[in-house]
């Protein structure tokens, strides 16, 4: 028995790595649909290998979870790197909040990353300066120039971080900055399975260095929030819950209450307008799912 990590799962395939650069392509074993639970790329795995030439095997135990995420499918992620252009396509913030709503939900940390600072530094740096007030790191780069990149390997050193952001952005392009090698695994697994190598379809995880994988995912366009409680929503703003307890009413949505020390952030500009119509626009989107549901 050897243990691994699984990296890519595709067509009922999971390709687990053994930790020392080897990838072995494993079924999992019948008693995962007797307990209705699926292998998801970076769960750690106990596997028996059946043919150590042509890296055969079959996972026998999937490990405890530490996390696990819907969208995209992943467990065990330590953080999330959120990227977006800041032009080509234009960012949209209410699809980025969405995701960090979705990554307080997990209560996983979340690196912001406006990439192509190239062709708008100053949106960009309007941009970082949001999230920056907004209470997450932030950072401003251009992979196409290799500028502002000088600090993201020891960002993502030790930890198992999921890349995700809409397509285009350039995620692909951080990838094959990161890890050269990207394409070439990418390559091997293809030939595997009978397709070519294009742009991300599946959820994958690559081996940086020790304890240190990238989860690569494909892009998307929109994202449902998970089913919270509409009230509770204020909770995962993290710039609205340094001022919790502060309004007049206890339990203020920060909507049409008065004297919300929120709505007051906001005219002295210590809470951004957009952020904070997004939380409007989210918040009306869970009352009706619930008022409708």
């Amino acid at each position: 028995m050897k243990k691994g990590k699984i990296i890519k799962g595709i067509a009922g395939f999971y390709y687990v790595h053994d930790g020392r650069g080897k990838i072995y392509e494993c079924k999992a074993k019948g008693i995962f649909r007797n307990r209705r639970m699926k292998p998801l790329v970076g769960d750690d795995t106990v596997f028996e290998v059946l043919n150590e030439e042509e890296g055969l095997g079959n996972i026998t135990e999937i490990l405890p979870r530490r996390n696990s995420l819907l969208r995209p499918a992943t467990a065990n992620v330590d953080q999330a790197l959120v990227i977006f252009a800041a032009k080509e396509p234009d960012p949209n913030l209410n699809l980025l909040d969405r995701f960090l709503v979705t990554m307080e939900i997990e209560e996983i940390p979340c690196q912001i990353c406006f990439n192509k600072a190239d062709l708008d530094r100053q949106e960009g740096t309007r941009l970082l300066r949001l999230y920056e007030k907004a209470g997450y790191p932030a950072h401003l780069f251009s992979i196409h120039r290799e500028e502002g990149l000088s600090g993201l390997r020891e960002l993502l050193r030790g930890r198992t971080t999921v890349m995700a952001g809409p397509s285009g952005v350039g995620k692909s392009s951080l990838m094959n900055f990161l890890h050269p090698g990207a394409d070439m695994e990418t390559g091997s697994v293809s030939e595997k399975i009978g397709r070519g190598r294009h742009t991300t379809r599946h959820t994958e995880l690559f081996f940086l260095e020790e304890n240190t994988f990238l989860l690569d995912t494909p892009g998307f366009s929109s994202l449902e929030l998970s089913d919270i409680p509409c009230e509770e929503l204020r909770f995962y703003y993290p710039e609205f819950l340094k001022l919790e307890g502060k309004c007049r009413f206890h339990g203020c949505i920060h909507g049409k209450e008065p004297d919300c020390a929120v709505k007051q952030a906001l005219g002295e500009g210590r809470v951004c307008r957009e952020r904070y119509e997004n939380y409007l626009l989210l918040y009306e989107e869970l009352k009706s799912r619930k008022r409708y549901g």
